[in-house]
């Protein structure tokens, strides 16, 4: 099993990066319904004001193949479109458990 685990800070106001992770995370959550390979998925947002990352992602995988199924799916691909010019950086690790 593997766990791809991503974390975003975005840009713009406070009610904007919220109002941009918010519709990212109930866009993510419908994923298992529509990729075969996603076991599940996890995500939150952040609610610590000193922390400077706004959303981070848990989803569970059989293997390393399938975390590239699942990132070029139009449904994940659509989803990750949501974050479009507000999306600033990115990090990502993909473990076996």
């Amino acid at each position: 099993m593997v766990k791809h685990i991503v974390t975003f800070k975005l840009s713009g106001s406070d009610k904007e990066r919220l109002e941009v992770a918010t519709r990212f995370k109930y866009a993510l959550l419908q994923l298992p319904d529509v990729i075969d390979v996603l076991r599940s998925i996890e995500v939150g947002i952040n609610q610590n004001p000193s922390e400077s990352w706004d959303v981070v992602l848990t989803a569970v995988v059989d293997n390393m193949d399938q975390v590239e199924i699942y990132a070029k799916h139009p449904a994940h691909v659509a989803a990750a479109a949501i974050l479009g010019k507000n999306k600033e950086a990115r990090a990502c690790v993909d473990y076996e458990c």
